[in-house]
């Protein structure tokens, strides 16, 4: 009896490497061939924003290394949340892909209503940049520093047009959060992307906006905005000798990230080729390179450490939103 209970044993245990050896081989080929065909990356912004500029850099190269194109769809409107249901909806196949942003966790709180639940709803699959956002005027606002925009606004309440790419957006809520810490008033001018908003700041229509690094640091070099400081901790090495606001405003600290999520439900094997994909991208120095230019770092991990970034995100902005008061039906 010993004997049969040892070969039983051994039977079983047999067994149960054979199924993990068939459930990693079913694993392998459900993604075998991903993608056969072309992937929709959807944006949900208008073109020339930060996160357009950055789905077109990666996209191009996961185009090139996967051998099937990533074509950016834009899709804006409803603070981002239009292309997030969007994705949200779409077939966990792998083939719709969401460009993950800011607002996607600062709109689990800013929005009442939302058809679907960031969180529960896209998976984490990778992430791809964090890079400061910027405190920038037209060259012809009186302010150069930002204790001198402290000291206007204090003396204009409610006469300073912010700008941002719209409701919801880390651009935005920069702004809510230099209002809620110095008891500054500015009058919010939300528009559909980083582009419109750029071209009424550089006309004059409005006074600042605190924009993603990547989308204005070209107007910046050419002389089109001043930079007034960074948003980050640290100054950026792409904007030499701008300071940062936590310099004037102790505490004061926020930044943008970027990275990919698919609908829940997406094969794991999917998620893990996509996620080498984009990691293997982000090793490679030219796109490095151009990512630095934008004043962007890495942001090289697993999706579990992506998953990790929304939700720490997602609850850094819910106190943020709260704190501010504002919200959008």
């Amino acid at each position: 009896m010993r004997v049969l209970g040892r070969f039983g044993s051994g039977m079983a245990a047999l067994a149960m490497v054979a199924s993990l050896v068939v459930g990693g081989t079913a694993l392998a080929d459900e993604a075998s061939d991903y993608p056969n065909r072309p992937v929709r990356w959807i944006v949900p912004y208008p073109p020339a924003g930060t996160t357009d500029i950055v789905a077109r850099i990666v996209g191009q190269y996961l185009s090139e290394a996967m051998g099937q194109q990533f074509v950016v769809e834009n899709k804006p409107g409803a603070g981002n949340n239009i292309g997030t249901e969007l994705v949200a909806n779409s077939a966990p196949d792998g083939y719709t892909l969401l460009l993950v942003n800011p607002a996607n966790g600062i709109n689990a709180t800013l929005y009442k209503k939302l058809s679907f639940d960031f969180l529960r709803d896209i998976a984490p699959v990778a992430g791809i940049v964090r890079v400061p956002n910027v405190m920038e005027v037209n060259p012809n606002f009186p302010a150069k520093t930002v204790a001198e925009f402290v000291a206007y606004a204090k003396a204009n309440p409610g006469k300073v047009n912010m700008a941002s790419s719209g409701h919801g957006t880390s651009v935005h809520l920069s702004g809510e959060m230099l209002m809620a810490m110095t008891g500054i008033k500015m009058t919010h001018v939300p528009y559909r992307g980083a582009g419109p908003a750029l071209t009424d700041l550089i006309g004059g229509t409005v006074d600042v906006i605190f924009d993603n690094l990547p989308s204005s640091i070209e107007h910046i070099r050419g002389g089109k905005l001043r930079a007034i400081a960074v948003t980050t901790e640290k100054p950026s090495d792409q904007l030499p000798g701008v300071p940062t606001v936590g310099e004037t405003v102790p505490g004061y600290e926020a930044s943008a990230w970027f990275g990919i999520g698919a609908p829940k439900g997406t094969p794991p094997a999917v998620i893990a080729k996509l996620n080498r994909a984009v990691n293997q991208a982000l090793a490679d120095p030219k796109l490095k390179a151009r990512l630095a230019e934008l004043g962007g770092a890495p942001m090289v991990g697993t999706p579990e450490d992506f998953g990790k970034v929304m939700k720490d995100e997602t609850e850094k902005w819910e106190k943020v939103v709260r704190f501010s008061g504002a919200s959008v039906d």
